[in-house]
This record gives structure tokens, C-alpha cells and sequence, in this order.
């Protein structure tokens, strides 16, 4: 059984680091802005790289004629939108495990969240990214209820302690603070790839290499059928830094699953928390926290992969017919009772 990493962030607030902001790692200037640059050269190493194969492998053989017909599997920007039914987790974990990408799972399990810990690592041990190299980092207020998990070959926890809140909207709004500090003190030198997760989650099924892309996002649960643009629930007033007009948008995405290249999280992870600090000077908070912030984001930086429902469904909703397979699912649980300041 391994033993836990630990992390004391307590102090960040009063000694953060002075840190570069770096390109993205896709932009064709990022040799020539970055040369000579200590704090840029080494980042954003890891990419998806050439899809190579080992000789021998056996699969099924792929056909232009069959497939999902129920839904629609490429977005009008053309990336992949993941369904069931439009991999084959042979052939896509054979190609990504060549690569050997560093995978970080940030989870943040605060005051009585803890009591989610084990469901969401025992079960992650089941299904999430077997065979690769996991780090799980949960940030917590509480070191002594993070369970002793069994952990899988190249796979790690690291527990990373926080102050604790007296309300949920800011531990959610914390989360994005937090993220950025590990990520420029810690986590960007022990993983290429980083998904934001809640912990109030487990996993039922497989969640691999499929999800992997530059800038993976997952469409919520409630609004991913027929929901016209003007009802999603974005920020609507303009003094928020997270609005979106009436007649925009592509998808609403959830906040509780979605994963990049270390880098792109860090510049998501960063914006979504400087934006609702510029909110907080103007005595606003978006409606929806991060995920306001979130969608915002995404809709003018187009994700590059988006994950169907499956990446995040519920157990308070029963599973339609277009939903083949549920990988990870939020619990049900009393909002009142979890919540520090009773769910209001």
C-alpha cells in the first residue's frame, strides 16, 4: 500500500512564488517568445504525439458504414464529441499508453466532503486510466479522514492541505485559486495532463485515453438535447466578467469534470479564478461560479475534445437511451446537511 505525499498550502497566500506567464504550448511563436526563458522552456513538453501503434495488435476491424446514428459525434468546429460507441478502447489506449502522458486528478474534498474521498479513489482505481500514471491531489481541510487506498502500480496521492470555508460557493470558488498556486508551485513539474474533478463523484466505467485532447470539455447533464442557447443557465449581467449574451453559445459545460494539457488547465484554471476576482471588486459573483467563468471561456477557446454526458451524469436523473454507458456520476446526498452554510 503506498504511503501519501504531503503538501502544506496554508502558507501560499503570503508566499507565492513571482511566475512567467508562458505561451501556449500549441502557438507557433512559442520558440522564439520563450528562448532564453528558464521559467517557459521546459513546459508543455508532453503532447499528443504520432498515433503509433505496436505491430500484432488485435481490434476490430473500424467501418465507415456503421456506428452511432442516435447522436451526433463531431461539433461544427470539427473535434470529436465522445460517445459510446465511437472508440475502440483497444486501440486507443494501446496508442496513448506509448506516450506515457503524467495524468493529474485535482479533487477538492472540504469539511464533510471527505466522506466522498473513498467511493471516488476506490472506484477511480477501478476505472480511471488503468494502466497509466495517476496522481490524485486532494486539497483538504481535514488530512485525517483521507482514507488509506490501495493504490495501482505508477499511481500516487498527494494531499495538499487548505483552510477550511463557511460557504460552498466558496470552496468552489477557491478551488480555482488554490488549483492555480499548486499548479505554479508543485504540479507542473510532476504531470502533463490535469483534470478538475468533484470529489462527490464515483466512477462506474471506463474513463481513458479517449477523454485526452489540448482542452477536453464534458456538455452537463441538463441541457445537452434540445435546450435553445438563450435558456442555458450562463451569466447573463453584463457586469459580470462571465457574461454571454442573449444568441450566443455552442454548449453548456459542466465544472465538475474537465481536463487539458497541464498548461491550457493552468490558463483556464488562472482566468476562471482572475475573473471572478475582478467580479468580487464589482460586488458580483457569476451566477454558477467557475463554471460561469467556464463557459465563458470555452465559448470563444473552443475545446478541443467535448465529452459526451457519460463523463458526468447524476444518480438523481434516470439514464436515457442515448446514454450507453455512465462512467462517472455525481451522489446523491442531502445539499443541506454536506454544505457549510446549509446549501443556500
Amino acid at each position: 500500500m503506498k504511503l501519501f505525499n504531503h503538501v502544506s498550502f496554508l502558507h501560499v497566500c503570503f508566499s507565492r512564488r513571482i511566475y512567467q506567464d508562458c505561451p501556449s504550448p500549441d502557438l507557433e511563436t512559442q520558440t522564439k517568445n520563450t528562448e532564453g526563458s528558464e521559467d517557459c522552456k521546459d513546459q508543455g513538453k508532453w503532447k499528443i504525439g504520432d498515433l503509433v501503434m505496436t505491430p500484432g495488435l488485435k481490434y476490430a476491424q473500424p467501418n465507415t458504414q456503421q456506428g452511432r446514428t442516435d447522436v451526433n459525434s463531431v461539433t461544427n468546429w470539427n473535434v470529436p464529441l465522445v460517445w459510446e460507441g465511437t472508440f475502440d478502447p483497444v486501440v486507443i489506449d494501446e496508442i496513448y499508453r506509448e506516450m506515457d502522458p503524467r495524468i493529474a486528478v485535482v479533487v477538492f474534498a472540504v469539511g464533510k466532503y471527505t466522506r466522498f474521498l473513498k467511493g471516488f479513489l476506490e472506484t477511480g482505481e477501478k476505472f480511471f486510466f488503468i494502466g497509466f500514471r495517476v496522481t490524485y491531489y486532494i486539497f483538504t481541510d481535514n488530512e485525517k479522514e483521507v482514507p488509506k487506498i490501495e493504490m495501482g502500480t505508477g499511481r500516487n496521492i498527494t494531499i495538499l492541505s487548505v483552510p477550511p470555508a463557511s460557504r460552498w460557493q466558496d470552496v468552489v470558488l477557491g478551488r480555482m485559486k488554490w488549483a492555480t498556486v499548486a499548479i505554479e508551485q508543485q504540479i507542473r513539474d510532476e504531470a502533463d495532463y490535469l483534470f478538475m474533478m468533484d470529489i462527490d463523484s464515483v466512477f462506474y466505467n471506463r474513463f481513458g485515453a479517449e477523454s485526452l485532447s489540448r482542452l477536453s470539455a464534458v456538455l452537463h447533464r441538463g441541457y445537452y438535447k434540445n435546450t435553445a442557447r438563450d435558456s442555458f443557465p450562463y451569466e447573463r449581467r453584463p457586469l459580470s466578467k462571465a457574461y454571454i449574451p442573449a444568441g450566443e453559445g455552442d454548449y453548456y459545460y459542466t465544472a465538475a469534470v474537465w481536463g487539458g494539457y497541464l498548461e491550457e488547465m493552468y490558463k483556464l484554471v488562472k482566468y476562471c479564478y482572475e475573473q471572478s476576482q475582478e467580479d468580487a471588486k464589482n460586488n458580483i459573483e457569476a451566477v454558477w461560479q467557475e463554471e460561469s467563468h467556464l463557459n465563458r471561456y470555452l465559448l470563444y477557446n473552443k475545446p478541443t475534445k467535448v465529452l459526451s454526458p457519460e463523463y458526468l451524469w447524476s444518480n438523481y436523473d434516470k439514464v436515457p437511451a442515448d446514454i450507453k454507458v455512465v462512467r462517472i456520476s455525481q451522489l446523491v446526498k442531502n445539499y443541506a446537511e454536506v454544505r457549510p452554510n446549509g446549501g443556500n
